[in-house]
């Protein structure tokens, strides 16, 4: 059965007219000239594409360095590699999508639904791949912004989108003889296509998001794989049985059916993302109870975590524990002492013999546009005035950087991302509509509004329970400041974003 990954023009009750309303084209022939550079093609800058192009911003070009659309699943193609909120929420309000095999989506299903959208919206025109960006520096005599390649072309606009997210540097453990390893070592990042697993033994660092999903794939391809943890995740069962043929009919079909499953996927993240007692209290019990799927009771042990519920990033997999009962499966919790040319070494002295070494140590998360050079006003890094961690006003702009905006920027990450980017990007739109009113040449976030709404975020992070308990999370800045969370939910944040009056910018006119 086939039908449209795509249906346009569907109204979603999640995102009506009295929630993010349709922006309409307010541009004519004497609209100021907006120059507008997004960098980044994945989600967020898809929406981007689609919402000023639908606002009538036609000078639109999105730099991505990948050779195509789809940023995080364009790059993250290991086994196993699929997302953790159900798609038929993780999809765009303007492009439902009713076919999806199953409740959380793998990754090729992932690309393909962003790669459809990109084309069924005519936005391939608008996007250069394989550019990367190395710098983005402000003139403030021009009032522009340039982009500078690595190639060296040097690009001007008047707006600079950044869409990089949260997950583009990777992290790399730092072991005495990693480098020395001779056999295939890689991040999981840069997976090799052509990897035949059937013959060697796998060694899997780290045991997170990524390993959650890539170990069992591996544990059915490989004669031995040995996982080496240095903390237990919390591992939830993942209710994920694929749709039949006559449940996506009934989606395509009839957009109520499709609709009334959002809702509901709406409320259990709602309920969920902000960690209540009685939230902790069903999920960590859910996690204890797929525990038990673990036969070795020693092993149940090691793979119990230490940390309260909340604490990491809580996961869900139905496959990850029942792998660890193969006999060709070892757990290694001692550390990692060296990494030898054909083998891992243990605290212990123990040398676990080792053909394909798997790097699963996830990204530097907290480093959001500062993983790029980008000089404000007065020469001002951004590295430097994120000191203390990454800030911005509704994680979308930080002072000191007019015209300067970000999608999942510090403190967004919650709920369903591509909602959250809906909301930004909405807002984004709204806000350039507002400077062609009023021929503006720029708008920059007035710095006592960055400064109360970043103190009232960490007062809501102090009072997320899970969220200040000491363990070792991507969470938190060198400072120890948590830049990575959002203490709202997505009702409140939507909110937030539709609520902005012009008094939050300082502005300065077109001459």
């Amino acid at each position: 059965m086939r039908v449209s990954a795509v249906q346009q023009g569907s109204v979603d009750p999640l995102f009506d007219p009295t929630a993010l309303p349709e922006l309409g084209n307010e541009r004519t022939s004497d609209s100021p000239r907006r120059r507008i550079i997004v960098v980044g093609a994945g989600p967020g800058g898809i929406i981007a594409a689609y919402r000023f192009r639908r606002a009538g911003f036609d000078e639109v070009t999105v730099l991505e360095r990948a050779a195509g659309p789809g940023g995080t699943w364009w790059h993250n193609r290991y086994p196993g590699a699929a997302c953790d909120v159900q798609a038929h929420l993780y999809s765009f309000s303007f492009a439902p999508n009713p076919s999806w095999s199953r409740p959380y989506a793998t990754q090729p299903e992932l690309l393909e639904y962003f790669e459809r959208v990109v084309d069924d919206f005519d936005l391939r025109g608008c996007m250069r791949f394989g550019v990367t960006v190395h710098s983005v520096e402000r003139d403030d005599v021009a009032n522009v912004w340039v982009v500078t390649t690595t190639d060296g072309e040097r690009i001007e606009a008047e707006v600079v989108v950044s869409a990089v997210g949260m997950f583009n540097e990777l992290t790399w453990p730092s072991i005495d003889g990693l480098e020395s390893f001779t056999g295939p070592s890689f991040h999981t990042a840069q997976w090799p296509e052509d990897l035949d697993m059937a013959e060697k033994r796998v060694g899997v660092i780290g045991s997170a998001a990524t390993a959650v999903q890539l170990v069992p794939v591996i544990a059915k391809q490989a004669p031995h794989l040995t996982v080496f943890q240095r903390s237990a995740p919390w591992v939830m069962p993942k209710l994920d049985e694929p749709f039949t043929d006559e449940q996506r009919e009934r989606f395509a079909a009839d957009e109520s059916q499709r609709l009334e499953i959002r809702r509901l996927l709406w409320d259990r993240v709602e309920g969920a993302i902000l960690f209540h007692p009685a939230s902790v209290e069903i999920s960590t019990n859910a996690a204890i109870s797929n525990l038990d799927s673990i036969d070795d009771p020693e092993l149940r042990e090691k793979l119990t975590p230490q940390d309260p519920f909340g604490c990491n990033r809580p996961l869900t997999s139905s496959d990850y524990y029942p792998a660890f009962n193969l006999d060709t499966v070892d757990l290694v919790t001692t550390p990692i002492k060296e990494v030898k040319p054909n083998s891992v070494v243990d605290a212990d002295g123990v040398e676990h013999q080792i053909d394909v070494l798997v790097i699963a140590t996830g990204f530097a998360a907290t480093r959001y546009l500062s993983a790029l050079r980008v000089t404000g006003r007065e020469g001002v890094r951004l590295e430097d005035e994120w000191n203390d961690g990454a800030q911005a006003w509704l994680g979308i702009a930080t002072t000191g950087f007019p015209n300067l905006f970000q999608l999942y920027g510090p403190n967004t990450n919650n709920g369903s991302i591509l909602y959250m980017l809906e909301c930004q990007v909405d807002l984004i739109v709204r806000t350039l509509q507002t400077m062609d009113r009023q021929n503006l040449a720029w708008v920059d976030v007035r710095r006592e509004v960055l400064d109360e709404y970043n103190v009232e975020v960490q007062q809501a992070i102090a009072e997320v329970e899970p969220w200040t308990s000491d363990c070792s999370n991507y969470y938190r800045s060198s400072t120890g400041r948590v830049v990575t969370q959002c203490p709202f939910g997505m009702a409140d944040y939507r909110e937030r974003t539709l609520a902005v009056s012009e008094a939050v910018w300082h502005s300065a006119p077109l001459v």
